[in-house]
């Protein structure tokens, strides 16, 4: 059986893996003003695009995900043809319509793939489930790495599958944010009035930095502190301490938005190294995709890893 796996670009991983396992990407398009930009996993495109007065801008930017129809286009053009069964994992259907539009054009594909196969002299079926990662960016991509790496061992379909929907619970994403006013505005935008705007301007003038936890779709601030150097090193120290402790997947992914030259110069980058090395862990450093340095600010640090949940600290 020919097994497709298929992202949407807010899944933050390098991009050389995904052209390496042939991982079909799902582009977000960005719009800043009159400037637009598919974000299709190019991060020195996505850098270059948040320079200058477009970066001044980008608490304002519109964010559009594939449409259903053009999920499903997708499909019937490349996807039933080149794959008997594609697995699409999504960012969590809490933050994005992504998901959303993914299981909706599913059920078109599924009734529209037979006769695009049969014009191809293939008669047998074709199946498509979509998974929820139930977080974000470089926690996400905990489970696109497993799923490449059960393909590439000959698991078979359904039990990728269900091995998916089964880390998606067990895996946390940790973000420090670089700029509370630039997070409030983006959440305002989808009607989240969570962070207010005296606790970011206090947050600002004390340089306060909130440290965010994701999992199972929620997320919710689990410490802050003074400084943005400070708490990554809070942060990059506690994702040593999962490594050491053990994960229930050989994955650490961190995302950056910015050049990944200044993320490995932050403090515990290269304590966090050496314990993945010495553990067998393997470590992926992205750039944050375009559609995560809009909603989170640039500068900001993502860490993702799936095992059992740990109080922070």
């Amino acid at each position: 059986m020919r097994i497709g796996i298929v992202v949407d670009s807010s899944i933050d991983l390098p991009r050389p893996f995904y052209e390496r396992e042939h991982i079909t990407i799902l582009p977000v398009t960005v719009q800043i003003g009159e400037a637009s930009m598919a974000d299709d996993r190019d991060e020195q495109a996505a850098l270059g695009f948040l320079s200058g007065e477009i970066a001044a801008r980008a608490a304002e930017a519109d964010t559009t995900p594939f449409t259903v129809q053009q999920i499903h286009d997708l499909f019937l053009s490349r996807l039933v043809l080149d794959y008997d069964y594609v697995l699409c994992v999504t960012m969590t259907r809490t933050r994005s319509a992504i998901h959303e539009n993914a299981m909706q054009a599913s059920f078109s594909i599924l009734s529209d793939y037979k006769p695009v196969r049969q014009a191809a002299g293939n008669n047998t079926p074709f199946a498509l489930r979509v998974v929820d990662s139930q977080n974000v960016f470089a926690a996400s991509g905990i489970l696109a790495v497993e799923a490449a790496r059960l393909r590439a061992a000959g698991e078979g379909a359904p039990k990728i599958r269900a091995r998916l929907e089964h880390l998606a619970l067990h895996t946390h994403g940790y973000m420090v944010p670089p700029d509370l006013h630039h997070l409030r505005a983006r959440i305002r935008r989808r009607g989240d009035r969570s962070v207010s705007f005296l606790s970011a301007t206090m947050g600002t003038a004390l340089d306060i930095k909130p440290i965010l936890h994701c999992n199972r779709g929620e997320t919710a601030p689990v410490a802050k502190v003074k400084g943005f150097d400070a708490a990554a090193q809070k942060l990059l120290n506690f994702i040593e301490g999962r490594v050491l402790a053990g994960l229930m997947t050989p994955t650490i992914c961190l995302s950056y938005g910015g050049e990944l030259e200044q993320m490995r110069e932050l403090p515990g980058y290269v304590s966090l190294r050496g314990a993945c090395e010495a553990q067998n862990v393997e470590l992926f450093e992205s750039v944050m995709s375009l559609t995560g340095m809009v909603n989170v600010g640039k500068g900001a640090l993502v860490a993702g890893y799936a095992g059992e949940a740990a109080k922070f600290g």
